[in-house]
């Protein structure tokens, strides 16, 4: 498959995750990736212990397909180099502490008005503006200032954090997307232009259904654990061996899934017979489905339901997660070329292809001979 992005260049100057994630995602979809790093490195060759090359795990997750150059962006001769990588790339992307890429001269308006074909990509932990704007941030911290910790868990649960890091890697997809769609914009018009978004602001989208519940209609939706504020019987079920999930999304699974545990009256019953009812009666429902289903195993709880059309999926663990054959049809684990290891690929596929990891991450400064010849 030729590269959708190939011939597109792509500069960034990240730490960590969110806009390292952003360039690896382009750099798998076919851009030339070149990751501007300091002169000691992305503190996240250092986030973990280290797995190949003195890298930790999570650098090579997030950084592979790249080019790495180090440079004192401080000095005269790292901006001269800097300079020239974004007079000739299309997307610059950063996710610089706020005020710093004033200080370096970095500003989207800046660069923009030296360089009216780029595309500037900021991601900063609170956003652009607003009284929060020069605060730095890490996702635990937009996860609990963007009200994610509290949906977390059930009615009684403590605030938990949410064990990916979505705000993070949401703010790196919604900066691919950005980018993308100001890059075909350019593509009309000539001209680039900024994008930003934080982590903050992708809380907040995450947390939509509670945030528009709450403003527009004054309610503050319930936790219910694996279950779901709007929809009933939506959630996790104990049987005889062990917990899955049914997910009754409408009247019609519903009626499939009473029938099923021989009560096909409940889809009548006017405490049942509509979501907007069982919703009501929520309590009352789960409490006769529950003692039910413990008199069966999970797997033959799944093969009844499955065998009538009602969604219900076992709740792996990881290790049982990577060894489905699903999984692996699929071919989303990625072999590294000349590596030893594998990487999740991107969730999706061009054409009925699956963009490739294209190589291992680079070691620091591994490109700086290549890209600028005399920069040591």
């Amino acid at each position: 498959m030729q590269p959708v992005l190939d011939g597109i260049m792509v500069v960034e100057v990240g730490q960590i995750l969110s806009a390292p994630y952003a360039a690896a995602i382009m750099g798998d979809l076919g851009a030339e990736v070149v990751k501007v790093e300091r002169p000691s490195g992305d503190d996240g060759r250092s986030m973990g212990p280290a797995f190949k090359n003195g890298d930790s795990m999570n650098f090579h997750i997030f950084n592979r397909g790249k080019k790495s150059v180090k440079l004192d962006l401080r000095g005269e001769e790292g901006r001269r180099y800097f300079d020239s990588l974004i007079a000739s790339c299309d997307i610059f992307i950063h996710n610089l502490r706020p005020g710093v890429q004033q200080d370096l001269g970095m500003s989207g308006e800046e660069l923009c008005k030296r360089y009216p074909r780029l595309v500037y990509c900021e991601i900063s932990a609170f956003g652009h503006t607003g009284p929060m704007s020069q605060k730095p941030g890490y996702e635990p911290l937009a996860q609990a200032y963007g009200g994610l910790m509290t949906i977390n868990g059930g009615p009684d649960d403590q605030p938990s954090r949410m064990g990916a890091s979505v705000c993070d890697q949401g703010a790196g997809m919604w900066a691919v997307i950005g980018s993308l769609s100001l890059l075909r914009q350019r593509d009309i018009t000539g001209v680039g232009g900024i994008v930003q978004t934080s982590l903050f602001e992708t809380a907040l989208g995450w947390a939509v259904q509670r945030t528009d519940a709450y403003r527009n209609q004054g309610v503050l939706l319930e936790k219910h654990a694996t279950g779901h504020p709007n929809l009933v019987p939506y959630q996790s079920f104990n049987a005889a061996d062990g917990a899955f999930l049914i997910c009754a999304g409408n009247d019609r699974l519903f009626a499939r899934l009473a029938a099923a545990l021989d009560h096909g009256e409940w889809s009548t019953d006017s405490r049942f017979s509509t979501n907007r009812e069982r919703l009501l009666n929520r309590e009352e429902l789960l409490t006769k489905i529950q003692p039910i289903l413990l008199g069966k195993t999970r797997d033959q709880w799944i093969a009844q339901l499955e065998a009538v059309g009602v969604p219900c999926s076992p709740i792996h663990t990881i290790p049982e997660v990577v060894a489905l054959p699903q999984a692996k049809a699929l071919g989303i684990f990625s072999n590294v070329p000349g590596e030893d290891y594998t990487l999740t690929g991107l969730p999706l596929t061009i054409n009925g292809n699956r963009p490739r990891v294209r190589c291992g991450p680079p070691r620091l400064g591994e490109h700086n001979l290549e890209l600028f010849g005399d920069a040591k």
